[in-house]
């Protein structure tokens, strides 16, 4: 079951492939603070939402957080 309160949880590998970058520059997003990313155990995480936040900032159009869905 799926409701709009539930984000899908993405991946370092998953947003790399998304992107087309390599692991490395994932990383280097989420160490720089560009990237919101949680920490669940051994492994980041990276919700929907910040990722098409992030993607909407490189793109210049600086959207509000409450215009992603």
């Amino acid at each position: 079951m799926n409701t709009s309160s539930q984000t899908r949880l993405l991946t370092i590998p998953d947003i790399a492939e998304r992107d087309q970058v390599n692991e490395k520059t994932v990383r280097r997003w989420i160490q720089s603070g560009e990237l919101i990313a949680h920490k669940l155990g051994a492994q980041w995480r990276i919700s929907e939402a910040d990722h098409a936040l992030f993607m909407r900032e490189r793109r210049g159009l600086n959207l509000p957080r409450s215009d992603i869905q």
